[in-house]
């Protein structure tokens, strides 16, 4: 139930009921008050959720990306693989209104901050080219009102230089090789 809410219309709780999910194979006390503690939140927080203020003049598609490079790393459990994962985190909005968003960790350790945010903006535009793909066949078949040109644009917002050095550069570099098939997908999108 709290996975449905997260993903449809409480993306507030997203970070916290991903985390309770990591441990269901093997729950402890912790992980029981955490999710009591979701539970008030949501009592307590009832009449809010996402409010759509859609703007019907500003039809721009907007992603925002981070990531959190492993976040989870304690030296007490410096022995468990599982603490050095990073996370990634993004919202994709459309007329102001958020419609994608996502809070998970990563499939892959990651060898820096760079890396880490790097392989966030990958996941992200991932879902951006879907959607700018839908949003452009939308307004090819006049669903979208009558524009000339069938081109979506999206801006996205990363906040780590090195990562947008990796994004718009042309070159391929012999540190990042070990990413560059499965992560390098949008760069001839990247303008």
């Amino acid at each position: 139930i709290l996975r449905d809410l997260a993903g449809t219309s409480r993306a507030d709780i997203a970070f916290a009921t991903h985390q309770c999910a990591r441990f269901c194979s093997d729950p402890r006390k912790p992980h029981f008050v955490a999710l009591k503690r979701i539970g008030r939140y949501l009592a307590t927080t009832a009449d809010k959720g996402i409010i759509m203020n859609p703007q019907k003049e500003e039809q721009d598609l907007i992603a925002y990306c981070d990531a959190d490079f492993a976040g989870d790393y304690c030296k007490e459990y410096s022995d468990d693989p599982s603490t050095a994962y990073s996370r990634t985190g993004y919202v994709i909005t459309y007329g102001g209104c958020p419609i994608v968003w996502q809070s998970k960790m990563q499939t892959e350790i990651t060898l820096s901050t760079t890396e880490s945010e790097y392989m966030s903006l990958s996941a992200c535009l991932r879902d951006v080219i879907v959607i700018q793909q839908l949003l452009e066949e939308l307004t090819v078949k006049k669903f979208l009102g009558t524009k000339l040109e069938a081109i979506v644009e999206c801006t996205v917002f990363e906040d780590n230089n090195g990562a947008l050095e990796l994004a718009t550069a042309p070159k391929m570099r012999p540190q990042t090789k070990h990413i560059a098939i499965k992560y390098h997908h949008f760069r001839n999108k990247v303008d």
